[in-house]
């Protein structure tokens, strides 16, 4: 039975490196993605041959559309996951079964335009190009791709019959509203001034940190920590791990702490979704990375509580590279359950981190100093110490709890043996 390749992003397909009936090994490549953050690869799941590829080059897909089937030698596509689709690759003769759909969109019914959840009407670039040539307005099409995706084929061909009522127009609008962006008037014009557009990841970044400032209730509690004995084990460390090639940064061990501080305050691995909680059982700490070209994206540490700090250090690596490189998988940036940011390494003292929501928490990290401390016998000494600020969702949590977590944090930092046990 052929298998569904789904890719669990929004974004647009920049390239099939996989042709319709070319054998592909689980792990292989297949496609290239435009997302918000960079280039995406999507890897086969399955060892096989890929039957059917289900969008073409530039079209816009939504997080959790079936792209491509992958089955054995002389299967079709319609074999796959009880799905009756011939495979093909042009829009304009094939009409797929809706794949399901993550996000939710809202489905067209016989007559009105689908949408997605915030609001944009789900249409390949085709069939946006067309309608925009002859005038139709696509809140009049009626969608029959994928979860009621309008194709080229439903503007080509549109059916009168099929045209939206203005009543049922109105219903469906009233998905939430996109955030609107910031106008400051009339663009600047003369030879003093350059106007660059907005990449997609610098848009996803606007539209993500907007809707956390406006919609998510941040407070912020900082503390300041002696790293004296985190820097001497990190030091022991790095010199036996040296033959295996593995080095541990000081954020590794900051990640560390931070999951097994998790654990003893689950309500921070919490995210707030309207009237309901959804407390995680794994812990998967997002950090926070900054890219060549002035982007950033947060990646993700899996089971980071569970995970021993040297195989931890090897994964970040590897994964930091990849990513700065521009080659993200899904799985670096799904799933985190906190954030961590890390400005130590351009000798920020401190500062404040956004919330990544869902996500409820997010631990902002600066550089460790030396600098002049009072030392337990009164006397003045140089000591290394380091400060971060936590900021928390205050729908979830509140200043005690804050103060808390940082307290228990910090007696991990200073007590660095715990992160090994």
């Amino acid at each position: 039975m052929a298998q569904d390749v789904m890719f669990t992003m929004d974004g647009m397909l920049l390239n099939w490196l996989k042709e319709v009936g070319d054998s592909v090994t689980a792990g292989d490549i297949i496609a290239e993605f435009d997302a918000d953050k960079a280039t995406v690869e999507v890897e086969a799941p399955a060892d096989g041959v890929l039957v059917a590829t289900l969008i073409e080059v530039g079209d816009e897909i939504e997080e959790g559309t079936v792209i491509a089937r992958i089955g054995e030698v002389g299967e079709s596509a319609s074999s796959g996951n009880g799905a009756s689709q011939a495979p093909a690759k042009a829009e304009s003769d094939a009409k797929p079964e809706a794949p399901p759909v993550a996000t939710t969109p809202q489905t067209a019914s016989s007559n009105e335009a689908a949408r997605t959840p915030d609001g944009h009407i789900m249409a390949s670039p085709i069939a946006k190009r067309i309608a925009a040539d002859k005038g139709i307005e696509l809140t009049q099409v009626a969608g029959t791709g994928p979860g009621g995706r309008i194709v080229k084929a439903d503007v080509e061909n549109l059916d009168p019959a099929k045209v939206v009522k203005p009543a049922a127009a109105a219903v469906s609008t009233s998905a939430a509203p996109t955030m609107p962006f910031q106008s400051y008037g009339k663009l600047p014009e003369g030879d003093d001034v350059v106007i660059i557009d907005m990449n997609r990841m610098r848009k996803a970044i606007a539209k993500g940190t907007i809707t956390s400032m406006n919609t998510t209730p941040h407070f912020y509690v900082t503390i300041e920590t002696d790293v004296g004995e985190l820097l001497r084990l990190r030091k022991e460390l790095n010199t036996q791990l040296a033959d295996e090639g593995i080095k541990i940064s000081v954020n590794d061990m900051v990640v560390k702490a931070v999951a097994l501080t998790l654990k003893h305050f689950p309500n921070l691995n919490t995210h707030y979704y309207g009237d309901k909680f959804v407390q995680h059982k794994r812990i998967n700490v997002a950090i926070a990375v900054a890219l060549p070209d002035n982007g950033l994206v947060n990646v993700v540490s899996p089971d980071t509580d569970k995970t021993s700090l040297s195989a931890m250090a090897q994964y970040h690596v590897e994964m930091f590279v990849n990513v700065r490189d521009g080659k993200i998988k899904p799985e670096y940036v799904h799933g985190g359950t906190f954030l961590v940011s890390n400005l130590g390494a351009y000798g920020v003292e401190s500062f404040s981190s956004i919330i990544d929501p869902p996500q409820s928490g997010a631990l902002a990290v600066g550089a460790a100093r030396k600098i002049p401390v009072v030392l337990d016998d009164g006397t003045i000494g140089v000591g290394n110490r380091m400060k971060v600020t936590l900021s928390v969702d205050h729908r979830v949590s509140d200043g005690a709890e804050g103060a808390q977590f940082l307290q228990h944090f910090k007696n991990l930092i200073e007590n660095p043996m715990r992160l090994l046990v």
